[in-house]
């Protein structure tokens, strides 16, 4: 079908012509207008940016001259920046801008090129003050502006956007040098010179005066959000110094590779998806590990989800160490109370691959270890800050057809025979022990009173015998108290967990480590390398119950002068009482060798629980508390009563962190429960504990700590 011709008046084809006309005339006569007008235009606006810069951030700026060179290119010369009060921030030689005119009609100012010849940036750091602290201040809003909730999606766009948008499509940039001067600890310079041609970056960096050069090359493409940048160092690994200097940890790598594939709006949510990979990085900080850790290739495939009210990175996204990989999500809500949220999951997959995927040096005792089979794992938590308590934890790896082929650096049923133990303190051996039938002081678990054996499983670990290792409720519980608390109070450790520490692992409290102890018990427990009732006998025969006093053999003779077979439950609650802070013992006892008053409610309330269970006939006086008596030859050693002795100092809390010092006298967990002060039955117990002296001078507190000391040290010869 042919479609008919429309046919236009010549009149209306005249009339347009001459509207055409007319417009384009105005727009020429306007940007003559403009064009003239132009220099005057740009120095006012400069004057009035320098103005603002002065009035909102206390900056002194001043341009040596400034003028167009172009129909869009603004060129500008000795261009200094001077936080008042404070160092030199940016001076710049010359500096030429030029912008694209289509996005300027709509407000943007999008960069079309730039050069710079010759300049610095200086951040300063002195004391507690900086010369980029100006970048803290903010100026007051005006009070007739209404307020709104900030849309966290609309932020991530428009930062995002304004990012982009100042990456220009050519750059050259020449003898620019970044410098950061820590008066405390580290100078640093980077000289850099850089080009963008046609979206091909490449640039040379030259770290503290050519001591290494970096290269970080790559594509950009704004416009499409697309951006791909590597990083590598010329002949050496790209490390950076300043982290040994300021934080005393080391960090390098070969190749660092970040990768901005597409960021666009999904929904209500602002997605942003790339990529990021690392090949040989190496990790050195005390914290993490006592050793180099090697990550040999690692990457993110990540998707970050940006919503109005929380940032998340998605299940989509994908981890990869060698050939193991994991799918994480991470979300963090913001409102009237923050919620966290992790989840892990890791398909199955070969068992062989994760172990071989695990950085060099993070698992020395696994080093070499072979197994077959495949595992899977799942990670679940949830905190909502305002109910901590409805924390939600559960982690569970699982075993296909596992089996242990091969051992590696460590044998891991070396504990099923006669072996030596030797103890750590403050990184120094102390003795070595062996535990089996040839010392004297090794006591096999048959041999052991069931009160004390009862005693500190209830105390410790009351479902040792049916758990796999691990408790999830009291880990759930742990970080329930630790979050309220705001700082590591209480830990989640079982029996098999101490255990494995102690025999297995160094002293040295590192994340690597913990995360070690946790995978060895898994192996231990779910491949049944060590029947439940070894493990106990063992944890009794090298568990710290004293100053150099190690297992129940040692300990049973040393208090109380006994065999372990013949412990009374009130001895077996006491030594259960000693076991988070053993190096404390002798300041719950009273100089005539009875215990301290304070401790009847930790028997009471253990010996209750205990009683419940079947495990002891009730006992209303104190479940043997009144019974309880220090050997005769020890209580010389014993402190005044009216000593004031913060025990916190003399031990960790067991669970293999960074120590923290809580200052509660004398006491543990179920001590600072229910106090010190509650009344006692005075019926049956006429004893009384004179009250501190809380008005002491320095010097006498001074003396009391210098005679604690002596008499330690006499304990201490008179164990030898």
């Amino acid at each position: 079908m042919q479609i008919p011709k429309i046919k236009i008046p010549k009149k209306y084809l005249k009339i347009g012509a001459w509207v055409l006309g007319v417009f384009l005339v105005v727009c020429i006569a306007l940007g003559a207008v403009a064009y003239s007008k132009r220099e005057a235009l740009l120095k006012k606006m400069v004057a009035k940016a320098i103005a603002k810069a002065n009035k909102d951030y206390d900056l002194e700026v001043k341009i040596g001259s400034v003028g167009f060179t172009g129909l869009s290119t603004v060129k500008m010369t000795n261009i200094t920046v001077v936080p008042k009060e404070r160092d030199t921030l940016s001076n710049i030689n010359e500096l030429s801008v030029s912008v694209k005119l289509f996005p300027l009609i709509f407000g943007n100012v999008k960069l079309s090129e730039v050069n710079l010849k010759d300049g610095f940036v200086n951040v300063v750091l002195k004391d507690s003050t900086t010369n980029i602290d100006f970048i803290l201040k903010r100026k007051k809003k005006d009070s007739t502006q209404t307020n709104r909730k900030a849309n966290l999606s609309e932020i991530a766009s428009n930062i995002l956007n304004q990012v982009l948008y100042k990456i220009p499509d050519d750059m050259d940039v020449k003898n620019m040098v970044f410098r950061l001067n820590d008066h405390d600890t580290a100078r640093l310079s980077f000289a850099t010179t850089a080009t963008i041609d046609g979206g091909d970056l490449k640039s040379t960096i030259e770290v503290n005066n050519n001591e290494s050069t970096w290269h970080v090359n790559g594509y950009v493409n704004p416009g499409s959000k697309k951006l791909n940048f590597i990083a590598y160092a010329d002949g050496k690994k790209l490390e950076l110094p300043y982290l040994n200097s300021k934080l005393h940890a080391k960090l390098s790598f070969d190749t660092l590779q970040t990768e901005l594939k597409n960021a666009k709006y999904s929904g209500d949510d602002y997605k942003i998806s790339g990529s990021w990979s690392v090949k040989n990085m190496l990790i050195n900080q005390h914290r993490i590990a006592s050793n180099d850790i090697i990550i040999q290739s690692a990457k993110l495939d990540a998707d970050i989800l940006v919503g109005p009210n929380y940032i998340a990175l998605d299940s989509t996204s994908t981890a990869y160490l060698k050939n193991a990989q994991i799918h994480p999500f991470v979300k963090y809500t913001l409102g009237k109370n923050k919620i966290y949220e992790l989840k892990l999951n890791a398909e199955e997959q070969d068992a062989q691959g994760i172990l071989d995927a695990f950085p060099q040096g993070l698992f020395e005792s696994l080093e070499g270890l072979k197994v077959q089979g495949k595992v899977k794992y799942n990670l679940n938590f949830y905190l909502d800050t305002k109910v901590p308590d409805s924390v939600r934890f559960n982690s569970t790896l699982t075993p296909v057809n596992f089996k242990i082929v091969q051992w590696g650096k460590t044998n891991l049923q070396k504990i099923n025979n006669t072996f030596v133990y030797t103890p750590y303190e403050y990184g120094k051996p102390m003795r070595d022990i062996t535990i089996g039938p040839s010392n004297p002081n090794f006591t096999p678990l048959s041999a052991i009173s069931k009160n004390f054996i009862n005693a500190v499983l209830t105390a410790e670990d009351p479902s040792f015998f049916t758990h796999n290792g691990f408790v999830e409720e009291s880990i759930r519980k742990s970080i329930a108290v630790n979050f309220k608390e705001k700082k590591f109070k209480r830990g989640g450790s079982t029996i098999s967990m101490q255990l494995v520490k102690n025999v297995y692992l160094s002293r040295q409290k590192t994340l690597a480590r913990k995360a070690e102890e946790i995978l060895i018990v898994w192996l231990i427990e779910h491949n049944h390398l060590i029947s439940k009732q070894r493990m106990l006998e063992v944890y009794f025969n090298i568990m710290e119950l004293g100053q150099n006093i190690y297992g129940i053999g040692e300990a049973s003779r040393y208090y109380f002068g006994k065999q372990p077979a013949d412990l009374t439950i009130g001895d077996g609650l006491f030594l259960a009482s000693i076991v988070p802070k053993p190096k404390a013992s002798m300041y719950k006892f009273m100089a005539d060798g009875s215990l301290k008053p304070y401790m009847f409610n930790y028997f009471r309330f253990m010996g209750n629980i205990m009683a419940r269970k079947g495990l002891t006939p009730g006992d209303t006086s104190g479940y043997g508390f009144y019974n309880v008596r220090l050997r005769e030859g020890l209580r010389r050693y014993l402190a005044p009563d009216t000593a004031v002795v913060d025990t916190s100092a003399f031990d960790d809390d067991g669970d293999g962190l960074p120590v923290v010092i809580v200052h509660d006298k004398n006491k543990s967990f179920f001590d600072r429960l229910f106090g010190s002060g509650a009344k006692k039955d005075t019926t049956t117990n006429k004893q009384t504990t004179a009250p501190a002296d809380t008005t002491k001078t320095k010097k006498q507190l001074r003396q009391e700590r210098r005679e604690e000391r002596r008499r330690q040290k006499e304990l201490e010869k008179a164990q030898q």
